[in-house]
């Protein structure tokens, strides 16, 4: 759903003056300034101070050597980490005299969903603004770059998220983020809202193919300063991706077009490293290095699963390419060392549970859930669709009746108090969930797991809906009204018809196993992923027929 032009240019009109002397900043022959004062930021009584000079973070990243020759593709399975040794982060670098802090991808996983508990999951605004403030601590001069993504749908709820994202990377101190078209696949309106210069700090987002209404209200590259060095960024929206943009609203231009305009402009700087933020493919972003070969650093959107261990040499140009991997799970560090034998260095960072949470990030994490508790479901979007079958759900204890032995079962299980983790979550148990579709979904009786939607007769709310609380009964077995009706007599049913009832909740051990993956899938419960993982779990929640 669009934001008009004609209500958005009322008010750039009134803002161009400012606008545009913003976006000049962003001239060769200036720098653009980092989007958030860091002492200040380090000062802030929200923020816990950073760990100690010693504290030793580990991964399964191989040791940093020279680049590796290899030319991944895109469907390139990731390797086995199992088989790699846990090593020390940073192991062996000196202080370098400058860090590029990479990420993107982060596709709406704000925070990790926690369902199999944090320690188990990767990713967060909150670790990577421990990592970031860690980096920091150390002395390291650093520039942070995302190369877009910030979410995965359209819609009410992914406007919001990624308006208080766009907050929190400004909080963390991000100097360059590229779009990506999922990005630009929102209400221009609110991307130009949350992108666009307001201040005389600029904006960190910039492009060099792609803009919000007007082409100059999006600077095309940055030229930015840390360690004494001067670095030119620029990014692009690539061709497959530009093909899933729709709005008209949107300015774009071909990617090797656009960096044939602004690579001369970022030679007359005289920058000491040139990186390009490719929201491309992997092959695309190889081919446009190969194209314009001043660039020292590719941070590539593309690939599958996670980053590569080593970056990556382009045979016909001196760049290394780097990968962010996907859902915010990683994040890359790369160090430059001037003069050495090996310049640039790579190091993979897993944003593990061995970094706390950054408490301005909670705070940010709440914020968001209290706009999604004040919108509501309507404010949202968020409507009831009929279920399949035509059913309605009646809730849990309408089986109790006839299953009593699978409903005790069923009660001491998690899925019985699944709501409840949602109001009271345990770990950030400040921050309430339950007014969020992507967290209802898995946690409320009579909603699509995987489509964020409650079926009509499904859970509204703790008070609205009471009797479905809870991952009930008809979450696996389908809606219930048609066979209680016809076990109460509520209606006449013929024999034939009760066997058809009864056949029809009924869901066989074989087809399990995929139903509940629809809530324990890869992303929510990686440990269920494993290999004979359902044989482990089945036994814990395994019920049977009547009394």
């Amino acid at each position: 759903m669009e934001t008009s032009l004609t209500r958005w240019g009322l008010c750039l009109l009134a803002l161009w003056p400012l606008l545009t002397a913003c976006n000049a900043k962003t001239t060769p022959t200036q720098v653009s300034e980092a989007p958030v004062d860091r002492a200040t930021l380090e000062e802030s009584a929200v923020v816990a101070p950073p760990p100690a000079d010693d504290t030793v973070h580990t991964t399964e990243a191989l040791p940093p050597t020279a680049v590796s020759e290899a030319q991944p593709k895109d469907d390139s399975a990731p390797p086995d980490e199992s088989l790699v040794p846990e090593l020390k982060l940073f192991d062996g670098w000196s202080k370098p005299d400058l860090a590029l802090f990479v990420t993107g991808q982060q596709k709406g996983y704000i925070e990790p969903c926690g369902c199999a508990g944090l320690a188990n999951q990767k990713g967060g605004l909150a670790r990577r603004h421990t990592l970031v403030r860690e980096l920091e601590a150390k002395g390291w001069p650093l520039l942070a770059l995302d190369v877009g993504n910030q979410v995965r749908r359209f819609g009410r709820q992914p406007e919001l998220k990624f308006q208080i994202t766009v907050e929190g990377l400004k909080a963390i101190g991000y100097d360059a983020i590229a779009f990506g078209e999922h990005d630009l696949g929102l209400s221009v309106g609110e991307v130009a809202a949350a992108t666009l210069a307001m201040d005389d700090r600029g904006t960190p987002f910039v492009s060099a193919n792609a803009a919000v209404l007007d082409r100059d209200l999006t600077p095309r590259f940055h030229i930015l300063e840390a360690g004494g060095k001067k670095i030119g960024v620029t990014s692009v929206l690539g061709t497959v991706e530009q093909g899933k943009v729709t709005s008209s609203e949107v300015v774009l231009q071909p990617a090797a077009e656009s960096l044939r305009e602004v690579v001369p402009q970022l030679k007359q700087a005289n920058c000491d490293l040139y990186v390009l933020l490719a929201h491309a493919s992997l092959d695309e972003s190889r081919e446009l290095a190969k194209q314009f070969p001043d660039f020292d650093v590719i941070v590539s959107s593309g690939g599958l699963g996670d980053p590569t261990y080593e970056p990556e040499s382009i045979a016909g140009s001196k760049a290394i390419l780097v990968q962010v991997g996907v859902k915010g799970m990683f994040a890359g560090v790369i160090g430059v060392f001037a003069g050495a034998e090996q310049p640039l260095r790579y190091q993979r960072v897993p944003l593990d549970a061995s970094y706390a949470d950054s408490p301005e990030m909670l705070a940010l994490l709440k914020s968001y859930q209290d706009q999604l508790k004040i919108t509501g479901l309507d404010g949202l979007g968020v409507k009831p669709v009929p279920h399949a079958s035509g059913n309605k759900f009646v809730g849990s204890q309408s089986c109790a009746d006839c299953h009593s032995t699978a409903f005790a079962i069923w009660e001491k299980t998690p899925h019985a108090h699944a709501t409840d983790t949602l109001v009271h979550p345990g770990e950030r148990s400040q921050i309430e969930r339950h007014f969020d579709p992507e967290c209802l979904s898995c946690h409320v009786t009579g909603w699509n797991a995987q489509g964020f939607f409650p079926y009509q007769s499904g859970y509204l709310g703790l008070e609205e809906t009471p009797a479905l609380v809870g991952n009930g009964c008809e979450n696996c077995h389908g809606p219930g009204s048609a066979h209680v009706a016809a076990e109460m007599g509520d209606v006449d049913a013929s024999e034939e018809m009760l066997k058809a009832l009864r056949l029809a909740m009924r869901l066989p051990l074989s087809k399990a196993e995929d139903k509940c993956r629809e809530c324990h899938d890869l992303d929510n419960d990686p440990d269920f992923n494993k290999e004979g993982a359902f044989d482990k779990y089945w036994p814990k929640v395994e019920h049977k027929g009547l009394d």
